[in-house]
């Protein structure tokens, strides 16, 4: 269990895949780059083998925890932290229900 000023400190915004590209020699990774409003993005995640074409994320809403350190896989700085549904392995993709403006905030 955590407390609310736990997840309080999470900053989960809604970015706007503005290219989406699988990483060489990588099965599982694709380099994300997310439109933040004032920012961009680069967010390493971990959906490769859910996701058959990656051009199919472009354009496409949803929520990154973006206050994360940054951390290097592959050779990549990942920059967040996309938000996933798990059901038994099989990931969804979280989406807004209807377009917001990239950067607004989730909470």
């Amino acid at each position: 269990m955590i407390t609310i000023d736990d997840f309080a400190k999470l900053d989960i915004r809604i970015g706007k895949v503005i290219s989406a590209e699988r990483v060489p020699e990588a099965d599982k990774l694709l380099k994300l780059v997310f439109d933040f409003g004032e920012e961009e993005r680069q967010v390493m995640a971990g959906i490769a083998e859910h996701i058959e074409d990656p051009e199919t994320l472009v354009g496409k809403e949803m929520p990154v925890v973006v206050n994360l350190e940054p951390r290097k896989l592959r050779g990549y700085e990942s920059q967040g932290m996309i938000l996933v549904a798990n059901d038994a392995g099989s990931l969804t993709l979280l989406h807004p229900a209807q377009e917001v403006a990239p950067g607004s905030s989730v909470g």
